[in-house]
């Protein structure tokens, strides 16, 4: 009987749909609770609902906010013990540079000490990787940022095709590095470009162009000038930090009038 019901027609395509919503069901709960944890929303130490209690109160099964708290467990923000329950994670413990922890943190609005460490780390490793690549690069490295710049200039960082090239940039001149473990973190440095982007794009504040700045850095690159290259990259993130500290403002100042 099992033979034939595996063999009936659609059956495969109903699991295949059927595995994808539960997916995003476990995904979309995992969410909105690692939102609240790096908004502040849930302390270090807060011990979550139980599994029944958070399960009738989302009204989901256990076995989807079983799956969600996994996914918070394997990012690092929170820690499940038995007869102690999920208790949430202290920061240092957290994945921060997961491209979803990152999205969750500029969610709303992140704290100074995350925003600063998150250009801080910036700083530490693509002008570095600039001088690296002005040193290492191959054509095909070359081609992959000229293509980005053009396709930042073309369609701008306000729609989406915009930002993939942005991301398509600091991902070649990473790979240009020839460094695998600066490559590693590819993945990482592409979302952060982009959620400080569409941060940004949340208040407004995408008047300033910020293609001459990847340009200059492309140039030094072109020219082999690892010195000019690593100049040129601290200046792009300085003046990104610049913008988006800039776009925290009118959120703070509106909240003190309160």
């Amino acid at each position: 009987m099992a033979n034939k019901q595996a063999g009936r027609p659609g059956s495969g395509k109903a699991e295949a749909v059927a595995r994808r919503k539960a997916l995003r069901l476990h995904g979309a709960i995992a969410r909105d609770l690692g939102v609240q944890i790096v908004a502040g929303r849930y302390r270090p130490g807060h011990i979550l609902n139980g599994e029944i209690d958070a399960s009738d109160r989302l009204k989901v099964s256990r076995t989807a906010y079983r799956e969600a708290v996994r996914i918070l467990a394997a990012k690092g923000l929170v820690e499940s013990r038995p007869k102690v329950g999920t208790r949430v994670s202290v920061p240092e413990r957290w994945h921060l540079l997961d491209p979803d922890v990152l999205s969750w943190i500029f969610e709303h609005e992140p704290a100074d000490s995350l925003l600063n460490g998150l250009f801080e780390l910036r700083r530490i490793v693509e002008p570095q990787a600039a001088a690296l690549a002005a040193e290492r690069r191959t054509e095909a490295d070359l081609v992959a940022m000229a293509q980005a710049l053009e396709g930042m200039g073309q369609h701008s960082l306000a729609v989406d095709a915009g930002r993939v090239a942005d991301q398509n940039f600091h991902s070649a001149l990473l790979r240009a590095s020839g460094n695998a473990f600066v490559a590693s973190l590819i993945s990482s440095i592409a979302a952060a470009v982009t959620w400080t982007t569409i941060f940004k794009q949340r208040h407004h504040q995408l008047a300033r162009d910020p293609l001459p700045d990847h340009v200059r850095v492309y140039e030094a690159v072109r020219a082999g000038d690892p010195a000019a290259a690593q100049r040129a990259m601290t200046a792009l993130l300085d003046l990104a930090l610049l913008d988006t500290t800039r776009a925290r403002r009118p959120r703070k100042k509106a909240a003190r009038r309160r």
